[in-house]
């Protein structure tokens, strides 16, 4: 694991290249290194994970025409590298990186979709003074942008462009409405104004005058299979997985597993303990509360002989708020967990291979079941139920919300939302989901009136754009649009976040590629019987995994809103949310964030916690990164 980061500038900008990679060293603490070629000033620090003496960067092809900086791993490149000898090409290192080189000079762009792995790099033709960057086919592995007006820059964290002091730290309010929404940012999108993501499975060309041109390289793709029967596909299930999990185990270094008491990490577990000849590390995370699954985990521990490693989160996470946006970028809540299981790591190995990815491909959460659930009811209820019914009855429970004075009654009415939302089912998810921006109503309660112009429905908008409309069953639907966005923006932006600021390279097994493909094929009847949660993978692994792992209901990774409000959320929103603040800014409604204060506390005002929670991050956030609004 690395960072990347560098500037197209007719200006040599290598001393502030350097000043970018130090902004990023947390990310690759064993070497640094910046090179120019004519407009071209390209940056990197490493983390040596394997070729430990070889591995320096910027590699480049036998006759120097080519080279490459690179974040990641590439898991096929055993097989990459004996193609490409056989069509004869010298290879000098035993990085995966080099492969990258090679396999280019034969396939051009056309190579990037036969990568196996997480990475984002730039690769740059000395010969055409092109630059490529180009980021993994699932977004595991993050790449900013900026565009300036004589220079383009770009970083594996945002906060390395902003070395750059022409970069203007302006506050995105498209992205904020985002965040306040889903807790993430959609699409290209960050909360600095003209400072871009590069979106998964794409490119960017770059040329010495600046110029840029954005492709996409690959597009999952989904096409069930309904003839394949239930065993055909644990069996294939069982191969991939045991396959990924053999290719991530390849380390220089140190390396150890994350283990809850659920399917996924047990089930990575279980398929390392058989790969290995050695005993294989196991960390377990908990946080002194009902929910902890120490006791499920050291099942698989004893199981398997593991060196097991359990440690109890101690810290506040109101204390350590600081610290986590710092690195996360943006305002997130549940940022914590990862943080502190990746330092408690950092003493002991510098991989861990995490179960990230398992609930997207086979349906692990909640809100399948829902949907799965629901779906019957959203084909049947009448159009007119919604029209007559459903909007009238949603606009008297949020008047008898702002009159009555209790804010309980926000949650019967996305419930009713959510029954009348038919046939629709992006609507119902996005609800299910608590987003309101289509709700003009909750936009008011939410917004200072200076914000009145916020564009209504951008969410929803946003997610027409990642709807395959081939696909017709709506958990598929969810599923599809989940993994394209959720597991992207959300989970993977903090699990890279957390464990990078640590220096500690994380490894996600159920996001290889050939999983990915293979899972997007199973029907999700499979996925969901019975309306049991991941029930093929339950099945799969059910000879592998103790059996109250088998059937433990599966818990959020996250400390309690309303518990943690009751603690000292208040009195920390009371500090950073003052009147003053609030309407200087003159973004937020101080009248609602004083209702939420003032309303007695009560477990099912969940959202209206880590929404006080999103507030008071985005005050540290702008504090932090001394935003201009």
């Amino acid at each position: 694991m690395c960072g990347i980061t560098g500037i197209v500038e007719k200006k040599d900008q290598t001393q502030l290249v350097k000043s970018m990679c130090d902004a990023i060293r947390h990310r690759g603490p064993n070497g640094q290194s910046v090179y120019r070629h004519t407009n071209f000033t390209i940056g990197h620090v490493r983390l040596a994970v394997i070729d430990l003496k070889t591995g320096d960067q910027p590699i480049y092809n036998e006759d120097k025409t080519l080279s490459v900086t690179f974040n990641g791993e590439i898991y096929n490149f055993i097989e990459l590298r004996e193609e490409l000898k056989k069509k004869g090409h010298r290879f000098s290192t035993q990085t995966d990186t080099e492969v990258i080189l090679h396999l280019f000079e034969e396939e051009g762009t056309a190579s990037f979709s036969r990568l196996n792995g997480y990475f984002v790099f730039a690769l740059l033709d000395h010969q055409h003074n092109q630059l490529y960057l180009v980021r993994d086919q699932f977004g595991i592995k993050p790449l900013h942008y900026y565009q300036g007006i004589d220079f383009f820059s770009y970083g594996s964290e945002i906060k390395a462009i902003l070395e750059d002091k022409r970069v203007e730290r302006k506050l995105n309010y498209d992205a904020l409405h985002q965040q306040l929404n889903l807790r993430y940012n959609q699409l290209d999108e960050t909360l600095f104004k003209g400072i871009f993501r590069l979106n998964p499975g794409h490119f960017i060309k770059v040329s010495a005058d600046r110029k840029t041109e954005i492709n996409r390289y690959y597009q999952l793709n989904y096409h069930i299979d309904h003839t394949t029967s239930l065993d055909a596909h644990c069996e294939q299930i069982r191969f991939l997985l045991k396959d990924a999990v053999k290719r991530q185990m390849i380390s220089d270094v140190p390396l150890g597993l994350y283990l809850s008491g659920g399917i996924d990490s047990g089930s990575l577990v279980a398929l390392a303990s058989s790969l290995s000849n050695q005993t294989i590390k196991t960390f377990t995370l908990g946080f002194n509360e009902d929910t902890d699954e120490f006791s499920e985990a050291k099942l698989v521990a004893e199981r398997y002989q593991t060196d097991h490693h359990e440690f109890t989160v101690q810290v506040n996470p109101l204390d350590n708020m600081e610290q986590v946006i710092w690195h996360a970028e943006e305002p997130k809540i549940n940022l914590l967990q990862g943080f502190e299981m990746s330092r408690f790591l950092k003493n002991h190995v510098t991989v861990a291979l995490s179960g990230m990815g398992g609930d997207e491909l086979f349906a692990g959460y909640d809100i399948y079941r829902f949907i799965h659930g629901f779906r019957y009811a959203l084909n049947y209820t009448p159009a007119f139920l919604h029209k007559f019914l459903g909007k009238p009855a949603a606009k008297l429970l949020v008047w008898f919300n702002q009159n009555l004075g209790s804010m309980t009654l926000d949650e019967y009415q996305r419930g009713f939302e959510m029954l009348c939302s038919s046939p629709d089912i992006i609507r119902f998810y996005l609800i299910l989901r608590n987003v309101w921006d289509h709700n003009p109503q909750m936009s008011a309660r939410i917004y200072h009136k200076r914000q009145e112009s916020i564009h209504h429905n951008m969410i929803r908008n946003s997610f027409d754009q990642l709807i395959n409309s081939e696909v017709k069953d709506p958990v598929e639907q969810i599923l599809f649009t989940e993994f394209q966005s959720k597991m992207v923006n959300d989970y993977l932006l903090t699990e890279d976040r957390m464990s990078m600021a640590n220096s500690i390279e994380q490894r996600v097994p159920f996001l290889d590629k050939n999983l990915v493909e293979y899972a997007f094929t199973i029907p999700s009847y499979y996925k969901l019987q019975n309306g049991i949660t991941k029930s093929i993978l339950r099945t799969a692994m059910s000879e592998y995994l103790p059996k109250r792992n088998l059937e433990k209901k599966k818990w959020g990774f996250t400390f309690n809103p309303y518990e943690q409000f009751r603690k000292d959320l208040k009195v920390k929103a009371e500090a950073l949310l003052s009147k003053e603040t609030i309407e200087r800014d003159e973004i937020f409604n101080y009248n609602y964030i004083r209702r939420i204060l003032d309303h007695p506390a009560n477990p099912r005002m969940r959202w209206h916690y880590n929404y006080l929670w999103l507030l008071i991050g985005f005050q540290i956030w702008k504090k932090q990164f001394n935003v201009t609004l």
